[in-house]
């Protein structure tokens, strides 16, 4: 799907053909979209193919005619049923008559005709609307980590009370989404030093404010993520020691109950053979007696374990 939009009288609309001046707007574009707009701008097929591999790394690219620039974007993704915290590549790519965004997805970075009158952008000028938009990602990214920790406190919450399997998985799906974030905040985060260092974009008084804030964001971000991908890792730790230290008291008690069962069935074994001189064999009381003697036996190695405090 391609979109392009312009900024006129400091309102942005949508037009149908691209203008100096425009934003063209590309979302999981056909290879026949991707052809026009990169024909028409001189873009490199690997260039602006780049963000539809998700496996992609951040970067800044210089070339004659373009400078692309590719960062992580979070985003949502379903699976069983459930929706999972994942990054995707945007690549925001800077021509002499326009600025291209590519993206597998659509996304509320992008999404200016909500926040336009309280932010608003002018398409003209290129470099201040792809810091807006590096301000916007590094937004989403802090909102999406409060979900993620609002999520986490709810899930220990469930494992105070029982320790359930689902509850342990959606933990882990929370780790993982963490790792991701935390990998790509790095990756934006090496992507805007360099925009600090780099000559070939030109950048106004209020640009350098805004870049500025753009790197506070995404570090406060990146700390954020390791804060709470270490606070997952340390609950899911403890609660594999509890499970662990469960399993060897289950395991515990199941000896000691063997052992405890074992000694009547020692008693009735060795009355049970057919030999001769064993104790009470003539008494009319014999079998209560075995009973109670192998009871009593049975009491005192329980009282024994008990004492030992093995269970």
């Amino acid at each position: 799907m391609i979109k392009i939009y312009i900024t006129r009288k400091g309102v942005l609309e949508q037009i149908d053909e691209p203008e100096k001046g425009c934003w063209i707007n590309l979302v999981h574009p056909s290879e026949k979209e991707l052809k026009e707009i990169g024909g028409r701008y001189n873009i490199d097929e690997d260039d602006i193919t780049a963000p539809l591999d998700i496996e992609e790394a951040s970067r800044i690219t210089k070339e004659d005619d373009y400078t692309l620039v590719l960062v992580d974007i979070p985003s949502i993704e379903e699976k069983g049923g459930k929706d999972r915290f994942i990054t995707i590549p945007l690549a925001i790519i800077l021509t002499k008559d326009a600025i291209i965004t590519v993206c597998l997805k659509s996304t509320p970075i992008l999404d200016f005709s909500k926040h336009f009158k309280k932010y608003p952008i002018d398409t003209k000028n290129k470099n201040r609307m792809m810091l807006r938009i590096l301000l916007e990602n590094s937004k989403l990214y802090l909102k999406n980590l409060r979900q993620i920790d609002k999520q986490s406190e709810q899930l220990e919450l469930v494992l105070h009370r029982s320790i359930e399997n689902a509850a342990l998985l959606e933990m882990m799906e929370l780790g993982r989404s963490l790792l991701y974030f935390t990998t790509s905040l790095k990756g934006n985060n090496a992507v805007l030093e360099k925009l600090t260092k780099s000559a070939s974009i030109t950048r106004y008084e209020e640009d350098e404010d805004l870049l500025e804030d753009v790197i506070i964001e995404n570090k406060q971000a990146s700390e954020m993520a390791d804060t709470y991908s270490g606070v997952i890792n340390g609950t899911m730790d403890a609660y594999s020691s509890i499970i662990s230290n469960n399993m060897n008291v289950v395991q515990k008690f199941i000896a000691i109950a063997a052992i405890v069962i074992t000694i009547p069935s020692l008693f009735f074994d060795a009355y049970g053979m057919n030999i001769e001189g064993v104790p009470f064999e003539h008494s009319r009381y014999a079998f209560i007696i075995i009973i109670l003697a192998a009871t009593i036996a049975s009491m005192i190695v329980y009282q024994y374990f008990k004492h030992k405090k093995m269970f």
